[in-house]
C-alpha cells in the first residue's frame, strides 16, 4: 500500500480474493476421475502454449492466458493476475481512471460483496498497483486448497462483476485524491512528474499514472464502468499462479471458475500515439517548500523490446552505481551533491532514462547541475572500461538470480515483462545483458545521451540539430515463439512451518565466548540462505551521548578493510549473487544476508573480514556524513516525519543522551557535523565484539561450515567494554497532549496518536489486546478504522492502529496513524474518535473475533513460511536473558483461539482510553482554514447551515 518513487507510477493500494465452491460440487466426478487415472490431459479447450524454466503458460479458449510456476519449498502461494491496461491506455478525461478503477473493483462483486474482510479472513498479503502499461491484483496466502478456490474464484468473479457503483466512487475518488496528494507532499517526487511532462508532448508516459486530480473528481460512473467492461476480460489478462500446488488440479480449477467467462466481441484497439523526435533541450523549475535542492534530467530511450534496453540498462549502472558509478564518483566523492540515483523502465512503448541528484541548501545547484550534465555528454565521448561493464553485469544478473529463487518475486516482476509484451522477455533480457560489451555500451551512449533529446535546462538554438530517432518495437512473438531458456532452478523442500518443526529442525547452541546461535538447516528453492548476525554492545552509562558514532561505525564496517576497499567489497558480494547490508539499531549492530549455499562460505569471508578488519576510511566517512545529513533534512518540513517525532519525544521522554532519546531534526544535524571519524575509530574499539552476539541462520547451508566460522572467526572476539541491556520505561508523571503543528505548503497531513501502559508480551492480558486492535486497526481493508475512515468517510488513504508490548520489560504502546488532507481534519478526528470510543464501550462481536482469529493464524503461518521472516525472529528470541523458543507461537495462538468476546472487551476496557491518547497531528491547517473560511462567504445564506459533509 505505498507509491513507489522510483517507478514513477502508482504502486498503490488494494488487492485481494476469497472462496468458495468445492471442486468436487463444480466438476463432479470428472475431477476426481482425472487424479485416480494420474491423467496428463488437460481440460478441454484449454492448450499449452509453451513452457521455459518451470514456467508454463497455457491459454484458454476465452483468450485468458495462464502461467503456473509451482515450488514447494514454501508453504504458500502467490496468485496474481495481471490485466494489460494502465495509464497509457486513458484518453481525453480518462487520467487516473485506470488507477481509480483499481482501488474500485475492492467495493466488491456478485459473490465477493466485502473483498476486504476476505482478504482479511484469509490471512493473505495482498496489493493492487497501477502503473503505465499495466494493473494487476496479487496476494500470498497459506497454501491450502481452500485459500486457492477462493482466490480462483474471486478473480474469475471481479473480473467481470464488479459493482463499480456511484456510492462507493463518491467516497473512494477522495480515497485516491488524498493519495494524489501524498505524492505533492514530496519535491523530488513532483520534479520527477514535471520533467516527464515536460519531456513528453503527446505520449501518456508523460502523464503520472495516478492521474489529474480533477479528473479523478469528476468521472462520470458511466465512464468508468465502459472503461472497466472494456479492458477487464479474460483475452486481456493474464493469471499467474506460484508456489506450492498441484499443477493438474489448479488448471482444472482455473478451467472451473475462468472458461465460463465468454471470449468478448469488442474490438480491442491499443493506443497508438507515437512521441515525436525531441528537438531541443528542454527545461522545467519547480519552486516548493523544502531543505534539500534537487536536479534532474531526462532522455526519451527505446522499448524494453528493443535489443538497446539491455545496454542501456548496464549504461545506467555504469552511471549510477555506488560507489564506482561515474555520475556518484563525480557527484558524491566531489562533494556536489549529497546522493543521486538513476533508473530506466522497461516499457511497452519508447520510453526513458532519468537522473537525479540532491544537493545540500548550502551547496550550489547549478555547479551540481553542471557536473551532471558534463558527466552525462563525457560517457558518449569516453567509452565505459570492462571493469565498468563487468560490474554492472554482474549486479544485475545477480538481482535476477536472487529473484527467481523466491517465486513470488518472479510472480510479481513478471508482470512488468507481461505489459512490456510477453513474459519470455525477462529471459531474453538476462540473455542480452551477458552479451553486452563496452562498445555496445558507448553506442548506445551516443545514440539517445544527446543533449537535444534531454529535458532539464534552457532552449538552446541550434542551427544543426542532432536528433534522437527512436526506432519502433521489435515483432514480439518473433522474439520469443522458439525460446526455450536455461535449466531450471532446483526445487527446495515442501517445508512445514508449524511452531513444532521450526524447533525441532532448529539446531540452537553457544559458543565459548557466550556468542549464542540458532541453525535452521533445510532444503530451499536455489540453495538459497538467508543469514543475521546481531553484536550487542554497551549500557545505559558508556553509550551516553554516543549513538550518532553507534549508527555511523555500523553504517561504515563495509567501506573498506585491510585487505578491501568498499568498491571491492560491492563488487564481490554482486559477484556472489548476494544481499548483504550492515545497519545499527539501538544497542545493536546487525549484518544481513541473503545468498546461497554454494557462496555463502565465501560471502562469510567478506562479513567476517570487515566486522574483525575495518578501516573506516575518512573519505567514505565524509560521503556518508553528506547523505545523512541530506536525509534528515529532507524531512525537516514533512508532515509524517514530523508528526511521528514529536510523538515519539513526547511519549518517551528520556533525558537527553540516553540511549532511547529521541533527538530532533536540529539536533541530529548537530550531532552528525560534530561527528569524527576518530570518534567512530574509538567506538569500534570500544564495543565491538560477540560475547553478546546472536546468529541466526535459516534455508540451504553446510551446518559445520557455519559452526566453524563461529568458533574459530567469531566465537573468541570480545569487546573492551561490557554489554548489559538498557531497559525501555514507563514514565509514571507522563501526561497525554494534544498539539498541532503547521508545515506549510504540504498537501497532506498526519495524525499520530498513542498512549504506553505496563504489559509484556506473554502477559495473560495481551492475546485479547492484540486481537482488540487487529480489529480496530490492523486488518488490511476489513478493519473498523480503515471501513469507517477510508471505506465510508473516504478522508483517508491510509489509516490503522497498532498495539506494541515488549519481551523484555513490562512496556507496551498502543497507537493510530492517519493520512489526510487538512480540510478533513474535523470529519476524520470526529470518526477516529467514535471508533475508539465504541471499541471501549460496545466491544467486538463473537463474528468479527471469528473472523479475526482466521485471518491472524494464516497470516501468522504465511510469515513463517518465509526464511527472511524466520531468521529474524529467531535472532530475537536468542536475545532473550531465559531463552525463547515456536513454543511461544504455539501457546500465543492456543491463546488466541480461545478467547472469548467477554475476555476481549473486558481487556479493552482495563488498557484504551480515548481520554488518555496523546495526539499529535502535522499539517498545512492555516491553508486548509483560510480555503474553508473563504468557501463559507461563497455559499448562499441557506447553505451556511447545512451540513459539513455536503
Amino acid at each position: 500500500m505505498q507509491t513507489s518513487l522510483l517507478h514513477a507510477g502508482q504502486s498503490l493500494s488494494v488487492c485481494l480474493l476469497t472462496g468458495l465452491l468445492t471442486i468436487a460440487l463444480l466438476l463432479g466426478n470428472g475431477l476426481t476421475t482425472l487424479a485416480q487415472n494420474n491423467s496428463t490431459t488437460l481440460p478441454e479447450g484449454i492448450t499449452k502454449v509453451a513452457t521455459v524454466e518451470g514456467i508454463t503458460e497455457y491459454q484458454l479458449k476465452n483468450g485468458l492466458r495462464v502461467l503456473l510456476f509451482p515450488d514447494p519449498s514454501k508453504a504458500t502461494i502467490t496468485v496474481n493476475i495481471t490485466y494489460l491496461v494502465g495509464s497509457r491506455h486513458e484518453g481525453l478525461g480518462e487520467t487516473g481512471m485506470a488507477h481509480l478503477l483499481e482501488h474500485m473493483v475492492f467495493k466488491g462483486s456478485t459473490k465477493h460483496k466485502n473483498v476486504p474482510q476476505e482478504l482479511t479472513e484469509h490471512g493473505s498479503w495482498p496489493n493492487g498497483t497501477t502503473w503505465y502499461d499495466r494493473t494487476n491484483y496479487f496476494e500470498t496466502f497459506s497454501a491450502t486448497d481452500d485459500n486457492l478456490k477462493w482466490a480462483l474464484d474471486l478473480e474469475s468473479d471481479r473480473m467481470i462483476n464488479s459493482f463499480i457503483k456511484k456510492e462507493d466512487l463518491e467516497t473512494e475518488f477522495t480515497v485516491v485524491r488524498n493519495e494524489f496528494e501524498m505524492g505533492e507532499n514530496s519535491p523530488q517526487y513532483v520534479l520527477m512528474e514535471r520533467v516527464l511532462s515536460s519531456a513528453y508532448l503527446w505520449h501518456n508516459y508523460g502523464k503520472s499514472t495516478i492521474g489529474s486530480k480533477e479528473d479523478i473528481e469528476r468521472v462520470p460512473i458511466e465512464n468508468l464502468k465502459a472503461f472497466y467492461q472494456k479492458y477487464y476480460q479474460p483475452d486481456n489478462a493474464i493469471l499467474l499462479v506460484a508456489g506450492k500446488f498441484d499443477e493438474l488440479k489448479t488448471m482444472a480449477l482455473v478451467d472451473q471458475y475462468f472458461s465460463p467467462i465468454p471470449k468478448p466481441t469488442r474490438l480491442l484497439n491499443q493506443p497508438y500515439t507515437v512521441e515525436p523526435t525531441q528537438d531541443g533541450e528542454r527545461i522545467v523549475t519547480l519552486k516548493r517548500v523544502g531543505d534539500t535542492q534537487g536536479v534532474a534530467a531526462a532522455y526519451h530511450t527505446p522499448a524494453g523490446t528493443h535489443p538497446d534496453y539491455p545496454v542501456l540498462d548496464v549504461l545506467m549502472d555504469v552511471l549510477t552505481n555506488e560507489p564506482s558509478g561515474r555520475l556518484y564518483k563525480a557527484l558524491i566523492e566531489n562533494k556536489k551533491a549529497a546522493f543521486q540515483y538513476g533508473w530506466t523502465p522497461a516499457l511497452h512503448d519508447p520510453g526513458f532514462a532519468y537522473f537525479y541528484a540532491e544537493v545540500r541548501k548550502e551547496n550550489s545547484l547549478d555547479s551540481a547541475r553542471n557536473v551532471m550534465m558534463s558527466t552525462l555528454d563525457e560517457v558518449t565521448r569516453q567509452a565505459p572500461t570492462p571493469e565498468e561493464v563487468e560490474r554492472a553485469k554482474t549486479k544485475i544478473l545477480s538481482g535476477i538470480e536472487l529473484m527467481f529463487k523466491q517465486v513470488d518475486r518472479v510472480g510479481l516482476q513478471l508482470s512488468e515483462y507481461m505489459a512490456a509484451g510477453d513474459w519470455r522477455l525477462v529471459f531474453l533480457y538476462r540473455d542480452a545483458i551477458r552479451k553486452v560489451t563496452p562498445a555496445d555500451v558507448q553506442r548506445v551512449a551516443q545514440a539517445y545521451l544527446k543533449p537535444s533529446n534531454r529535458t532539464v535546462g534552457l532552449f538552446l538554438p541550434d542551427q544543426k540539430p542532432d536528433r534522437a530517432e527512436i526506432t519502433a518495437a521489435p515483432d514480439i512473438m518473433s522474439l520469443v515463439k522458439d525460446y526455450k531458456g536455461e535449466q531450471m532452478v532446483a526445487a527446495g523442500e515442501a517445508f512445514d512451518a508449524s511452531p513444532a518443526n521450526i524447533d525441532t529442525r532448529t539446531k540452537r547452541g553457544q559458543e565459548a565466548n557466550g556468542l549464542k546461535y540458532a541453525l535452521l538447516p533445510k532444503s530451499t528453492r536455489g540453495n538459497s540462505v538467508n543469514m543475521q548476525i546481531q553484536l550487542r554492545m554497551g549500557d545505559e552509562t558508556s553509550l551516553a551521548n554516543k549513538m550518532t558514532a553507534a549508527g555511523f561505525t555500523a553504517s561504515m564496517l563495509e567501506r573498506g578493510t585491510k585487505t578491501r576497499s568498499y568498491q571491492q567489497i560491492k563488487d564481490e558480494l554482486d559477484k556472489l549473487k548476494t544481499r548483504a547490508y550492515v545497519y545499527s539499531s539501538g544497542q545493536s549492530a546487525i549484518v544481513s544476508i541473503e545468498t546461497s549455499k554454494e557462496n555463502l562460505p565465501a560471502v562469510m569471508k567478506i562479513v567476517t573480514d570487515y566486522l574483525r578488519n575495518p578501516t573506516f576510511p575518512e573519505a567514505e566517512f565524509n560521503k556518508l556524513k553528506e547523505e545523512r545529513l541530506a536525509q534528515i533534512e529532507s524531512q525537516k518540513q514533512e508532515p509524517q516525519s514530523i508528526a511521528f517525532n514529536v510523538a515519539e519525544r513526547t511519549m518517551n521522554p528520556y533525558p537527553k543522551g540516553h540511549v532511547w532519546y529521541t533527538k530532533t531534526f536540529d539536533e541530529d544535524i548537530d550531532d552528525i557535523k560534530k561527528l569524527t571519524i576518530n570518534d567512530v575509530r574509538q567506538f569500534y574499539k570500544d564495543y565491538y565484539g560477540t560475547q553478546n552476539a546472536v546468529v541466526s541462520a535459516v534455508g540451504a547451508f553446510d551446518e559445520a561450515m557455519i559452526r566453524t566460522i563461529l568458533k574459530n572467526d567469531l566465537g573468541k572476539w570480545k569487546a573492551a567494554k561490557p554489554f548489559t541491556r538498557v531497559p525501555l520505561q514507563l514514565f509514571a508523571d507522563l501526561k497525554n497532549k494534544t498539539e498541532s503543528i503547521q508545515t506549510n505548503d504540504k498537501a497532506n497531513a498526519m495524525l499520530v496518536t498513542g498512549m504506553k501502559f505496563p504489559m509484556r508480551d506473554d502477559d495473560p492480558d495481551y492475546p485479547a489486546l492484540y486481537m482488540a486492535n487487529y480489529i480496530l486497526g490492523d486488518g488490511f481493508l476489513n478493519s473498523r478504522l480503515a471501513t469507517r475512515i477510508r471505506q465510508k468517510e473516504g478522508v483517508s488513504y491510509g489509516v490503522g492502529s497498532y498495539v506494541y508490548a515488549d519481551d523484555n520489560d513490562k512496556v507496551a504502546n498502543f497507537g493510530s496513524y492517519a493520512i489526510y488532507n487538512p480540510e478533513n481534519s474535523e470529519r476524520l478526528e470526529k470518526a477516529y474518535k467514535e471508533e475508539v470510543e465504541k471499541l471501549v464501550k460496545d466491544g467486538i462481536t463473537a463474528e468479527e473475533l471469528k473472523a479475526a482469529k482466521t485471518a491472524v493464524l494464516q497470516n501468522n503461518q504465511v510469515e513463517r513460511s518465509q526464511d527472511g521472516s524466520l531468521t529474524r525472529k529467531w535472532a530475537q528470541y536468542l536475545t532473550k536473558a531465559e531463552g525463547r523458543t515456536f513454543a511461544y507461537d504455539t501457546e500465543l495462538e492456543k491463546r488466541i483461539q480461545s478467547l472469548t468476546p467477554e475476555q476481549v472487551n473486558s481487556v479493552v476496557k482495563k488498557y484504551i482510553d480515548y481520554n488518555k491518547l496523546t495526539i499529535i497531528k502535522a499539517g498545512d491547517f492555516e491553508k486548509a482554514a483560510k480555503k474553508a473560511t473563504e468557501k463559507a462567504k461563497t455559499q448562499p445564506a441557506s447553505a451556511v447551515g447545512g451540513s459539513k459533509n455536503d
